[in-house]
């Protein structure tokens, strides 16, 4: 699956950033890719790191409505 892999980047020649030979048209199932390699994020490139954003906001948030420090 080539969103979980840490080649897969959108914007990239057919969105991965090895040289594969031929696209992969559905990137969420399963493919038989020699270049797969887990990535180590959960999330696509791009997004980590406006989802801490809000996980920390809201953690703060939650904090303050309780007086938790």
């Amino acid at each position: 699956m080539c969103r979980n892999c840490r080649f897969y980047e959108p914007g990239a020649h057919w969105d991965c950033r090895e040289t594969i030979s031929e696209p992969v048209r559905d990137k969420d199932r399963a493919n038989f890719c020699d270049f797969f390699m887990l990535s180590q994020t959960s999330a696509p490139p791009g997004k980590k790191t406006q989802e801490n954003d809000k996980s920390t906001e809201a953690r703060s948030k939650f904090d303050n409505l309780f007086g938790n420090e």
